[in-house]
């Protein structure tokens, strides 16, 4: 059976020499659902990676094929089921609004364009139950306007309307960077709930490895539109082994009140120096860079059962096979291999 969603070799290079994405590979299959988190600081590619899913983008190399077929090559018929399976909940809550129209509107044309529904009854029934699998009141929301709503309100309606449409796969993309902490929470919970009772796989992209962590099964870390570490996210968290992993772990502020912040930082490079140059990407800021790491970018190692880093420091250990990331993002790989510890 096909994989539901597969990347193979992607890279996306923007005009100008830009490189957002370089040679990702990975797929998520529908026969094991899952959350799967892309995490990185601004610029890692981990937006870029989110619109070549939904098809907005098309990779300058490699393919992203949804099961089995290049999304590049669907038919139109194909695009408009692809359209219906495949759902995004993005960053702001208030982007998906028209401002004229209720709130109504944003279930009321999925059910037109789908036809989800025989009926206007039938439809009204489908946008309650929607609704309420959020945790949202029906009677209190519909036929209200956006800006009568809290963030957090209209982020669980875009939610709601995406388990509208019975996805196959969703698309979260910094969902909770613009509601309030309070509401992080709320809509996380949401989003675990289309997971586990509906059984949606979820790419879940954000730059903040402590809501990764909360709803993520694993988890891909980016540098630079290249793979620094992925595997389950229990082992990258709590035990990174990348530098680049262990000094973005060491970077957030755990409510720890005997904790001094600021010890450790990631150095900043300007100028020549930022240059990477053939070597691995984060060469110029790592705390262990060796000379080869200037000179060619490392395969990914394993480094833990269910575990890999990009990362000279573990050369000695076995290389993923075709840098195909499903390996540890799907199943248990081989109990021999041995994690190299790094000296933080």
């Amino acid at each position: 059976m096909a994989n539901l969603l597969e990347l193979r070799n992607v890279t996306k290079v923007f005009r100008g020499g830009t490189v957002a994405l370089d040679n990702i590979s990975f797929s998520i299959d529908a026969e094991s659902p899952g959350i799967v988190a892309v995490a990185g600081e601004s610029g890692s590619g981990k937006t870029t990676l989110g619109l070549m899913v939904l098809g907005f983008l098309d990779p300058s190399d490699g393919e992203v094929r949804y099961n089995g077929k290049s999304i590049a090559k669907l038919s139109g018929r194909e695009q408009t089921q692809f359209r219906q399976e495949m759902q995004a909940v993005f960053q702001d809550p208030f982007a998906a609004y028209n401002p004229f129209y209720r709130v109504d509107h944003i279930f009321e044309v999925p059910i037109k364009n789908f036809k989800l529904a025989k009926n206007r009854q039938e439809g009204r029934r489908m946008i309650e139950e929607a609704m309420e699998s959020v945790g949202l009141r029906p009677n209190e929301i519909l036929g209200r306007f956006p800006h009568q709503l809290s963030g957090g309100q209209r982020q669980r309606l875009v939610v709601a309307r995406a388990l509208l449409l019975r996805p196959k796969l969703l698309m979260a993309d910094e969902p909770v960077s613009m509601v309030d902490a309070s509401l992080r929470a709320t809509i996380l919970e949401a989003l675990r709930k289309l997971n586990t009772e509906y059984h949606i796989p979820i790419l879940y992209i954000t730059h903040d490895l402590t809501t990764a962590y909360h709803i993520s099964d694993h988890i891909i870390i980016l540098y630079k539109g290249s793979v620094m570490e992925a595997g389950n996210v229990e082992g990258v968290i709590r035990n990174p082994q990348h530098p680049y992993t262990q000094l973005l772990i060491d970077s957030i502020p755990w409510p720890d009140l005997n904790q001094q912040w600021g010890q450790k930082e990631i150095g900043t490079v300007d100028g020549e120096a930022a240059k990477v140059g053939k070597g691995c990407k984060f060469a110029p800021r790592c705390p262990h860079v060796m000379e080869k790491c200037r000179q060619s970018p490392p395969p990914l190692y394993f480094v833990g059962e269910r575990q890999i880093a990009s990362c000279y420091l573990y050369e000695e250990n076995e290389v993923l096979p075709n840098e195909d990331l499903s390996t540890v993002l799907r199943s248990p790989v081989q109990d021999s291999v041995v994690t190299t510890e790094v000296q933080r």
